[in-house]
């Protein structure tokens, strides 16, 4: 499913960056598999609460299904962690692996 969502991201945003992709333990249930986990760097046109809507379609597209367990099993989860220069999501500061990923597509950024 990475690859199929890079395809998408591709076609509807310019990709400037890819990071790399490393398998993680699970947080919460660690009573499930691995996730692999990696960023890309996109630009776009679209306002913020637009690509929100439109990465949520994206899941859906390749089959995600939500509940109320956010630490369940999912087919992809396409996180918005920067926008603008600013953080969006509390993980970039929490878990090392998604900072890591921030870091390396945009290491001389000031946001941190």
């Amino acid at each position: 499913n990475i690859q199929k969502a890079k395809e998408i991201l591709s076609k509807k945003y310019t990709v400037l960056k890819e990071s790399r992709f490393i398998t993680t333990k699970p947080i919460g249930v660690p009573q499930q598999a691995d996730f692999i986990n990696g960023a890309l760097l996109i630009t776009t046109e679209l306002s913020l609460r637009q690509l929100k809507i439109s990465l949520k379609e994206i899941e859906c597209v390749l089959g995600r299904k939500r509940d109320n367990d956010k630490f369940a099993p999912r087919t992809i989860d396409l996180d918005l962690l920067v926008w603008n220069g600013k953080i969006m999501s509390q993980d970039v500061n929490s878990r090392d692996f998604v900072r890591q990923s921030v870091l390396e597509l945009m290491p001389n950024s000031n946001i941190f």
